[in-house]
């Protein structure tokens, strides 16, 4: 154990509050375009301006800490605190003097792609101590411990990575998973394993691969409040398939044999046990008859006497709430939540919290729409707190003492913006929701545990994401990030040539009105430009809002292309209705509705209808090839990204919630499908995929590059070699897009002259 101590490098004041109207900006009549390449929009420093990450407060509210990416490596990140009562931030941890470098473990490598992190360096993650004296900081594989004053103390110092590091519910001790086995010691003491080893199938302490992937669940233990027990997961994965997943490198190959269920076959056997901080007095928690079940969520009672396990069925349609004993592991169904409808399945979310007194916020799509619930331990009622069409799309936070939820929402009238919104409950009819966030922005925000101080992060068209601390009412205490488009701004030499973007409506074919965005060029009266139709069509994302899009649109743009893009039916945010036509039917509806995209597209007197040009990452890529294979000629090119091509290659939880099994509902795979009709493709098409990709895996190329080189049907490929489902870099994504456009070009999808 080593101790090492940083002095404060920074210091910033807190800038008050100022209306936007008072940022000055250059002028675009005074400032002469600069191009705007692919090479600078994935440069340092990043043309979005500073994007922290993480930002938390600590347990009392003074500290405000997050990660702040450096201007010279815009994807290394160190931790910063800002002290609200001096009104002074510091660097806490430098991640270059405290970094060793070391090259990550392959299961840590693993986890970051899963959480979506795998490009950054430095510091990724970090957790305050319940004290707020200090945070835990794993870096580089090994753990620190960051004091409040300094003073930084290593508390691990392994060639082995420490996996899901966290500190208990007091602090006393320190938890991490290496080896599969759980390891837990005091803070500053050395750790030991309170779990077994039991051979290379079997881990504890861990989220299984669909729970990290698919459920959003990243952990695989849970400390009670007080420290006398922790859940841990078991899971044992020797039933689930291997791939055989060849990471083909510059360099040389490295072979993997990765356990992955693909749809329809055997999960891992999940079990989950209550044990001491020692690993002593373990008990197993009846998770019912059923093994094939799903382990959603874990969560401990604020008294620590109660442990509730959310468990969710193989087919995704109910979900129930267990009541667990942790002395016995005996459980009981406490309330049950199914689908809202028949034909669709259950949303996952962390929207819910366990309140002091054990009564319940909850989220739920029970009346079409995803909206919070109270729920009282002692009547057992549910009470509706919000309602309307509209979505809510997270809980913020909850102020127990005035029985009062912060909440992030769409609204009836605008479903691409999102505003941060304050309502009562559990206190008779409960008055309407309040808005405190501005319009002409688009809104999220997180909030300390007590419900006092929120943290809004906003943007829009025109303005790239801004940080401030705000009270319970709204109102802006400081900038955190004020991130304003001053001449000192990064984007600031582009901002003569930025576009606005342009928002509207078409009718889907049962008149369901689908969102487009678009942002053209300067144009040239009486010329035609091409589009750059981008899209993802499945569901989760909602690609069409409101908010900050970044350069990447602006340099497409910049090139002569108009930028386009529509979210289909079976996309997020819109509600149970439109969401449920993609169930059972992949490669459907969505196909139809880009196709009534591209149809509006046409009739448009300055778009050049034989040049628009589809372009789609994952399930993007799926689509750009199930488009192309629908409507020959439609299109003028296509760009497949890391397409899945036949959902029998991708994993269970993902896919039978939309799908159902192919044993059981075979035809509906047989449809969706990208292989049959590969060789229907005529017009041109560029394939593209990481040779390493563990999510979408390699196999889903070679199975229609294979089908359309045994037709003699021409396309183009670009593979990475050692690159996962993330194609990304400083030099790999201008790479990626350069050669996107010289394919363009190639085909004479170009700009007019």
């Amino acid at each position: 154990m080593r101790s090492i101590t940083f002095a404060a490098v920074l210091a910033l004041g807190t800038c008050l509050a100022a209306p936007l109207a008072a940022q000055t900006a250059p002028s675009s009549e005074e400032t002469a375009p600069v191009e705007l390449t692919f090479e600078r929009v994935f440069a340092s420093p990043d043309l979005d301006g500073p994007a922290p990450r993480q930002a938390k407060l600590s347990p009392d509210g003074r500290y405000l800490t997050l990660l702040r990416n450096r201007e010279d490596d815009r994807e290394r990140y160190d931790l910063w605190g800002y002290d609200r009562e001096s009104g002074e931030w510091s660097m806490l941890v430098d991640s270059e003097a405290l970094g060793t470098g070391r090259e990550l473990s392959e299961d840590e490598k693993m986890q970051r792609e899963r959480a979506r992190v795998g490009n950054l360096k430095g510091i990724i993650s970090y957790q305050w101590t319940k004290e707020g004296d200090g945070v835990l900081v794993p870096l580089d594989g090994d753990l620190y411990l960051a004091r409040i004053g300094g003073e930084v103390v290593q508390l691990t110092d392994t060639e082995e990575s420490e996996l899901n590091p966290s500190l208990s519910g007091t602090g006393e001790y320190v938890s991490f998973v290496r080896d599969r086995q759980l390891w837990v010691g005091e803070v500053g003491e050395e750790a030991t394993p309170i779990t077994p080893k039991e051979g290379e199938a079997i881990r504890w302490g861990e989220a299984e691969f669909v729970a990290q992937e698919e459920m959003g669940r990243l952990t695989g233990y849970w400390w009670s409040p007080d420290d006398s027990r922790i859940a841990v997961q078991r899971f044992d994965e020797s039933m689930v398939g291997i791939v055989t997943r060849a990471a083909i490198g510059a360099t040389g190959t490295q072979v993997f044999d990765q356990r992955y269920p693909v749809a329809g076959s055997a999960n891992a056997v999940v079990e989950l046990y209550v044990m001491n901080p020692d690993g002593s007095e373990r008990v197993k928690v009846d998770l019912g008859d059923d093994p094939d079940i799903y382990l959603a969520r874990v969560d401990w009672a604020a008294d620590g006497n109660t442990l509730y396990v959310q468990r969710q069925n193989r087919e995704q349609t109910v979900l129930d709430v267990l009541e667990v004993s942790p002395r016995t592991g005996e459980s009981e169904v406490l309330f049950t939540e199914r689908a809202a409808v028949d034909n669709y399945w259950i949303n996952l979310g962390d929207d819910y919290k366990w309140l002091d007194d054990g009564s319940l916020i909850w989220w739920s799509e029970r009346d079409g729409f995803g909206h919070l619930y109270f729920r009282d331990p002692d009547d057992q009622d549910w009470q509706q707190i919000t309602s309307g069409d509209f979505v809510v799309t997270k809980l913020v936070g909850v102020d127990q003492r005035l029985r009062r939820v912060f909440f992030q929402a769409t609204s009836a009238e605008d479903p691409l913006a999102q505003h941060i919104y304050a309502a009562d409950f559990g206190v008779g009819e409960n008055p309407p929701a309040t808005k405190l966030t501005e319009d002409g922005f688009t809104h999220s925000a997180t909030m300390d545990s007590r419900g006092q101080t929120l943290l809004i992060t906003r943007s829009s068209d025109d303005t790239p994401p801004q940080i401030y601390l705000a009270d319970q009412t709204g109102e802006r205490l400081a900038w955190v990030e004020e991130n304003a488009l001053d001449a000192e701004h990064p984007y600031a030499p582009f901002l003569a040539s930025h576009r606005p973007t342009q928002y509207g409506t078409i009718a889907a074919e049962d008149g369901t009105p689908l969102y487009w965005e678009m942002v053209t060029p300067e144009m040239e009266s009486g010329k035609r430009y091409p589009v750059y139709f981008y899209h993802y069509g499945g569901p989760g994302p909602q690609i069409v809002n409101r908010g900050w899009s970044g350069a990447l649109r602006q340099a497409i743009v910049d090139k002569g292309y108009i930028w386009f893009a529509l979210d289909n039916r079976g996309s997020a945010n819109r509600g149970v209705a439109f969401e449920q036509p993609i169930y059972r039917a992949m490669g459907g509806v969505e196909v139809r509705d880009q196709k009534a995209g591209a149809e509006y597209l046409k009739k448009l007197d300055f778009v050049d209808p034989d040049k628009i040009a589809i372009d789609g990452w994952s399930y993007g890529g799926y689509m750009t090839l199930k488009q192309l294979q629908a409507d020959p000629g439609l299109y003028a090119a296509g760009i497949s990204g890391a397409p899945v091509t036949k959902w029998e290659l991708y994993d269970t939880h993902y896919t039978e919630r939309y799908m159902g099994t192919p044993q059981a509902d075979g035809a509906a795979y047989a449809a969706a499908s990208a292989i049959p009709n590969a060789t229907a493709i005529s017009d041109p098409l560029l394939i593209i995929h990481g040779m390493a990709d563990d999510n979408v895996v390699f196999e889903n190329a070679t199975e229609i590059i294979s089908k359309m080189q045994e037709g003699n049907v021409p396309f183009q490929m670009m593979l990475y070699p050692g690159y996962t489902h993330r194609v990304a870099g400083e030099q790999i994504s201008p790479h990626r897009y350069n050669t996107v456009f010289r394919f363009l070009e190639h085909h004479g999808v170009t700009p007019p002259d």
